[in-house]
């Protein structure tokens, strides 16, 4: 990799582990767009499109959206002018036909994933988090079970895709534990050298 290399990067955990949070800041220390498919999705549920009712209908379920539909979204995303010179996405790729799509999609451009963040949390630690976040939020579908769902779906469903860019050499795993502010440094140190700012 060298200096002028886009910061094309991933970030991934399980859901709670911090992530949006994170990718704010990364996104922001690159100068580069955080693309978040949670927040498009729930942008398109509040305003009632089309794509936020089957969205909702989907998620209310603890179950993920299909690739077809996420894959069209991601596709016109980063065919926007602030994703020309790198992007960090949250939230995908998150199966593996997602992660063909991706990669078929950089590989036109003659592009590829820089780097993928992986943030390491404990399991029941983060179930707290997001029931607590639930109860502040007023978040009504953020059950325990639905929030436990939401891990076994990530860890069946999400954990092949970092099996993929880890044999590409991708992956950077972090410590997702400690404070927004020490995972933060965590993460710029672990891609200091893989992708200089």
């Amino acid at each position: 990799m060298t200096e002028t290399t886009p910061a094309r990067l991933l970030i991934v955990g399980p859901p709670g582990a911090g992530k949006g949070t994170q990718a704010t800041g990364l996104a922001a220390a690159y100068g580069v767009p955080a693309i978040s498919t949670g927040d498009i999705f729930r942008e398109n549920i509040k305003n009632g499109t089309e794509l936020g009712k089957r969205v909702q209908e989907i998620t209310a379920q603890g179950q993920l959206v299909p690739d077809s539909l996420t894959n069209e979204l991601i596709q016109d995303r980063l065919a926007q002018p602030d994703a020309a010179n790198g992007f960090l996405l949250d939230g995908y790729p998150r199966t593996l036909g997602q992660v063909d799509f991706l990669t078929s999609l950089l590989d036109e451009q003659g592009a590829e994933i820089a780097a993928v963040v992986q943030l390491v949390v404990d399991t029941d630690a983060v179930v707290a988090r997001l029931l607590n976040r639930a109860q502040e939020q007023g978040r009504v579908d953020d059950t325990e079970e639905v929030i436990r769902h939401r891990q076994d779906v990530y860890a069946s469903e999400t954990a092949p895709v970092l099996d993929v860019y880890a044999e590409r050499g991708a992956v950077v795993q972090v410590d997702g534990m400690g404070t927004p502010d020490e995972v933060a440094a965590g993460i710029l140190d672990a891609l200091s050298e893989r992708l200089p700012r």
